[in-house]
């Protein structure tokens, strides 16, 4: 969103630059001399002090001409004493990046673009899709607060969440906990940038976490009854990434019990036998996806900037293509599971829910690394860059190549034509998009099942040693059964998973138990694939209108490759569910999220697919 910031005649350079209307972003604030030039509050504009950039991507970094990875009111000092050199002059060399508009002479058209990247904007905020970068620019320029955002999150948590608003059949019951210390941690990165200026990207933004993701200020129930005393003494490993950042941890949103299945129904702090189900903001006679679906829900509505999801077969993807969000479910081994509730860990992975490419970017910096909690986390290293956010180019499809299964697509006719528009708009930024063979045994990669039946209670266990919370009375999954405080739907289910034996579960997930060898061939096999045609990706539609679409969901998980998903468009009249969201998805290969990052914005910046729910608009 783009939002202005009316400036008044100010002399830079010894040029005097006329009254115009220009929107301010770059990384750092703008200095002390040029604010006070343009009569702006140094206090509320001080720069940032990190010695690393907060965001590395190319428009925020690329006109830098004093070596700080960042444009900066020092880069607009620079360029306002060299107006009006031209490429004879002998600075020419070294300035003439600043030549924007490429006309060989370095002019106020230029000033003004070099300041657009500047991320600092003193005019209207309006929080309803804002992004991360428009938080950012409000909070620099003092217009906004985190005490405000987040107040203002919360206030509509309040007015929309557990309400049937007008026009909705049925209230979103996105989000189970609010947390009563986000107003005191707000305070506390409102003072860190009075002091440091913007340190993170994530400073002071609120975010909601899938309630299986443990916080020590909040329970973390699993979306079970049983567990509503579930109050850890530690956070877990990615909260703490976030934290660090200086985010605001706002909520704990909804999800499938014990992240089972699609549908989002959850029995936390209902009575034994009662449950609710988590509704999407476009139709709230439809199911909001899962099993991340209250965060699903709560991102695409506007009760939080970023959300947090798991995903062992989709359960981040599928509610992010219900909801028309930008999802990522990272290679296994990127971001420590520690401190999460499992579902099953030979598949099962955190990562960020959010409206937009960058915002979802930003979020993934936070929380990987290297923990000797979770072992699988030690493949990644040396394979992380910088910042996620140095792939975020517009141009970053220009070459690429990608390819695509055409059994994938499918036959829904919505989806069949989004799909088509979006290979269409790939190959316009410059992808060449090529349809692929399925090579042999890629039928056994889509075929083979989820771990969750087998691990569960392996896995489950190995948490309540390590992390549960020791007012939690049901301590097993036979404890969890006798207190009928369960969805109890699921009865069968779980007395399945009960009943599994280690000898099952070694025989299934074990170093050379049969998923393990699927998982591992399944690796090889698309990796192979992708090398021998030269592939940066692979895509298919994440889901179909409010429908899974054939097996798609099983790649990504049964390979432990990354993928991104983003919104494509809408179905229309006489298609599946009119005006639903359908997402695409790239697949890339293990550690590759910054190319799949970078292609999936190009094509986000490219088609701007993503709509807002009408029903949940700005309040008053």
């Amino acid at each position: 969103m783009t939002r202005n910031a009316r400036t008044p005649d100010l002399t830079i350079g010894g040029n005097t630059v006329k009254s115009t209307t220009i929107r301010l972003t770059s990384i750092a604030a703008v200095s002390v001399a040029i604010v006070a030039a343009s009569g702006v509050s140094g206090a509320a504009a001080s720069a940032a002090s990190a010695t690393t950039a907060p965001i590395l991507a190319p428009y925020y970094t690329q006109l830098d001409v004093t070596g700080d990875d960042r444009v900066t009111a020092e880069d607009l000092a620079v360029a306002a004493a060299a107006i009006g050199i031209t490429e004879t002059s002998s600075e020419w060399a070294s300035l003439s990046i600043l030549d924007t508009d490429a006309d060989g002479e370095l002019t106020i058209s230029d000033l003004t673009d070099l300041s657009h990247r500047i991320i600092y904007d003193d005019g209207p905020f309006e929080l309803v899709e804002a992004s991360v970068l428009d938080m950012q620019a409000a909070m620099n320029a003092g217009v906004e607060t985190s005490v405000s955002i987040t107040q203002e999150y919360l206030d509509r948590i309040a007015a929309y969440d557990r309400v049937t608003v007008a026009g909705a059949s049925r209230p979103l019951n996105s989000v189970i906990t609010v947390n009563d210390t986000a107003l005191d941690a707000a305070a506390a990165a409102d003072a860190v940038r009075a002091s440091q200026g913007m340190t993170t990207m994530l400073l002071g933004v609120p975010i909601a976490l899938k309630d299986n993701y443990d916080t020590v200020d909040m329970v973390t129930t699993g979306g079970c009854g049983c567990w509503n005393e579930n109050q850890t003494d530690t956070d877990a490993a990615m909260v703490e990434g976030l934290r660090a950042d200086g985010a605001v941890i706002i909520a704990k949103t909804s999800l499938d019990e014990f992240a089972y299945g699609f549908v989002s129904e959850f029995s936390s702090f209902q009575a034994p036998g009662s449950t609710l189900l988590v509704a999407s903001p476009y139709d709230t006679s439809r199911t909001a996806g899962g099993s991340s679906g209250g965060t699903g829900a709560a991102i695409s509505a506007n009760l939080a900037a970023i959300g947090f999801g798991t995903d062992t077969g989709g359960s981040i993807r599928v509610p992010s293509s219900y909801n028309q969000l930008v999802g990522i479910r990272p290679t296994v081994g990127l971001a420590s599971r520690d401190g999460i509730i499992p579902l099953a860990l030979s598949q099962d992975t955190g990562g960020p829910m959010a409206r937009s490419v960058l915002d979802a970017a930003v979020a993934l910096d936070a929380v990987v690394g290297v923990d000797d909690a979770d072992p699988v986390t030690a493949r990644q290293t040396g394979r992380v860059p910088e910042s996620y956010t140095e792939y975020l180019d517009p141009a970053a499809l220009a070459g690429a190549r990608i390819g695509y299964f055409g059994s994938m697509v499918g036959s829904d006719p919505g989806t069949v034509r989004l799909f088509g528009q979006a290979t269409a708009a790939l190959a316009a930024q410059g992808a060449t998009v090529v349809e692929v063979t399925p090579p042999q045994g890629l039928a056994a990669v889509l075929g083979e099942g989820s771990g969750s039946t087998n691990e569960f209670l392996h896995d489950l266990n190995g948490y309540i040693a390590t992390h549960l919370g020791a007012d939690v009375e049901p301590r097993t999954l036979s404890d969890i059964l006798a207190t009928g405080n369960y969805v109890t739907s699921r009865q069968s289910v779980y007395v399945a998973r009960n009943n599994v034996t280690e000898e099952t579960y070694q025989g299934w997930a074990g170093p050379s138990g049969s998923h393990t060898i699927q998982l591992a061939a399944g690796k090889d096999l698309v990796t192979q694939l992708m090398d021998d045609l030269d592939l940066d990706a692979l895509i298919y539609p994440s889901t179909n209108a409010y429908g899974t679409q054939g097996t798609n969901m099983r790649l990504s998980p049964n390979t432990g490759m990354p993928a991104v998903t983003v919104p494509m468009g809408q179905t229309a009249q006489g298609e599946t569910a009119p005006g639903s969201g359908v997402n695409l998805e790239f697949l890339g290969r293990d550690f590759d999220e910054g190319m799949l990052l970078g292609l999936a914005y190009s094509f986000e910046q490219a088609t701007h697919a993503r709509t807002s729910p009408s029903l949940f608009g700005p309040l008053g």
